[in-house]
């Protein structure tokens, strides 16, 4: 073989190369904007729900396993050269879901009823109990639909939690819908489900004192984002189901109600279960009052279903992403399974353009359907995220040209 055709080969197998790997990881078979891939870091997990960077470049990932009490663990994955070497610290664990740092430098899991810490550099993980468990503060609800724990630290050091609430509308156990005459009681009281706790943290103990609920008329606050300027607190909130029920007009569900992004203040109320969308009274409370409540900074896609999002604050991709809001599109139907950018407006809020990072990611020959759950920024700049669908830890990373 002459040199010119040998040349040519070798250019076609490193083109070839190039079109199956992202960063010599295996490269998801998705769509993404120019100069952006997204690699397969590892597989094989049962069902993945947080990840956690670590400064070090090592990640930890939350593994719930299923929806069975007391099957999770949680796993350090450890780069070398393509490959990343799983190594599991903690099981048995009761449906572990969110994660995040705390100011300690120690890492905070999310179980149902309780919130743990640990360190993660220790050659022997020891737990201890932040809320709920052995910490003698009373553990969380964790009641009925939305019993997952997601938390994050404030730059003060307190302490933010999800408590979801126990029904999808306020039904009752057999689905029977509520009085349009009576509160909801699950929404109402100082045990109030479907809101945000504040916990003040006493530091550097890392106890948990006091709460309160900071927000409340929130079904499901699972993504939860400080901005990286103004401090202010960000949630994604997933909207109800089977609302055609109570709205004979409506054929089907599909485009209603929608997702939110709401801008979180101490003391507010958004609405769940009387109003959905921008302030619209709820079928079964058709006489609601709506402009009572505080409504949604934006409407997200319906049954997007975001479960995790985070402020991007490198400077590795373009200029315009920075201090958008990344967010997981988890949900099965049309709008869910991919990843999303919301850049920044004009005073820095994340109520600009929507852009798609990862799209296309519905069941291939080869590949199923990715559903994404926490999405979390690295050291390095890059985007990292887990999907519990096939159980994949995924990194969106941008090689393309600087971005002026």
């Amino acid at each position: 073989m002459s040199k010119y055709w040998f040349a040519l080969a070798l250019a076609a197998q490193a083109s070839a190369h190039a079109a199956d790997t992202c960063g010599d990881f295996p490269r998801l078979d998705v769509a993404t904007p120019p100069g952006f891939c997204a690699a397969v870091l590892a597989d094989g997990f049962k069902f993945p729900r947080g990840i956690q960077p670590l400064p070090n470049g090592d990640l930890i990932v939350v593994d719930m396993r299923n929806w069975e009490p007391n099957r999770g663990s949680i796993w350090l994955l450890k780069q070398s050269g393509n490959k990343y070497q799983q190594v599991r610290l903690l099981s048995g664990l009761d449906r572990p879901n969110g994660i995040t740092l705390g100011p300690d430098g120690l890492v905070y899991v999310g179980l149902v009823h309780r919130i743990i810490r640990f360190n993660p550099d220790s050659a022997t993980t020891s737990v201890e109990d932040v809320i709920g468990g052995k910490s003698g503060v009373a553990p969380l609800p964790g009641l009925g639909r939305h019993l997952l724990t997601t938390m994050r630290f404030d730059a003060q050091g307190n302490l933010y939690v999800n408590v979801g609430s126990s029904s999808d509308h306020c039904e009752d156990q057999n689905g029977k819908a509520p009085s349009p005459a009576q509160r909801c009681a699950e929404a109402e009281g100082p045990e109030a489900l479907g809101v945000i706790r504040q916990y003040q943290m006493r530091w550097p103990q890392g106890k948990a004192g006091g709460w309160e609920n900071y927000s409340s008329g929130l079904r499901n606050s699972m993504a939860l984002a400080f901005h990286p300027v103004s401090g202010a607190l960000w949630e994604a909130d997933n909207g109800r189901d089977a609302i055609q029920a109570a709205m004979p007009t409506l054929a089907n569900d599909n485009e209603l109600p929608h997702d939110e992004l709401n801008l979180i203040q101490r003391g507010a109320n958004y609405g769940w279960p009387y109003c959905y969308d921008d302030n619209r009274a709820s079928p079964e409370y058709p006489s609601a009052v709506c402009s009572r409540y505080t409504a949604p900074s934006r409407l997200l896609p319906a049954h997007a279903a975001p479960l995790g999002m985070t402020f991007y604050t490198g400077s590795r991709y373009p200029a315009p992403y920075k201090n958008s809001l990344i967010i997981g599109f988890h949900g099965y139907r049309e709008h869910g399974h991919r990843l999303v950018a919301l850049l920044a407006n004009g005073k820095g809020e994340p109520l600009g353009k929507m852009v798609e990072l990862i799209g296309n990611w519905g069941h291939k020959k080869q590949q199923g359907m990715g559903a994404p759950v926490d999405v979390k920024q690295g050291p390095d700049g890059n985007i990292y995220l887990v999907e519990d669908r096939t159980g994949r830890i995924v990194r969106l990373q941008y090689d393309g040209p600087a971005s002026r």
